[in-house]
């Protein structure tokens, strides 16, 4: 897998996304409470934004007429018909072992863990032949 520059950590405050266009896939990054997740930025159930969708929490209950929300900001809401997914694994809520959306792995790199990356330029080899300059590309 090759890695691909999408931005930088402040440009996504926590509970926010940022969509990015990756080798013509759009995806979108999520800010969980600090922690970054993408995803394929399409609801597998009708194509939904999931950019649009709405980041909520998990009701839990122990008794009728009970809850209790948990894991506030973890849970993403699709825009369109409400179908629900765990920003952390991409799981759906409904049906965790078959549905899905296609999540890709985030890295942060401080700028010293990748200094010779954001320094490298392309280069090409040149050469001299009777005063004329070519260049290989």
């Amino acid at each position: 897998m090759v890695k691909e520059r999408v931005g930088l950590v402040k440009d996504i405050p926590p509970g926010k996304n940022k969509v990015v266009t990756v080798r013509g896939r759009e995806i979108v990054v999520f800010n969980v409470h600090g922690d970054f997740f993408a995803f394929l930025n399409r609801c597998p159930h009708e194509g939904a934004k999931l950019c649009h969708g709405v980041v909520v929490g998990l009701p839990e209950s122990d008794a009728p007429g009970s809850y209790q929300l948990v894991r506030k900001g973890e849970i993403l809401r699709c825009p369109w018909h409400g179908w629900e997914f765990d920003l952390r694994t991409g799981k759906s809520k409904c049906a965790p072992q078959q549905l899905f959306t296609k999540r890709y792995q985030v890295t942060i790199e401080t700028a010293s863990d990748n200094k010779d990356e954001l320094l490298t330029a392309e280069t090409f080899p040149v050469s001299v032949e009777d005063a004329v300059i070519f260049v290989e590309v």
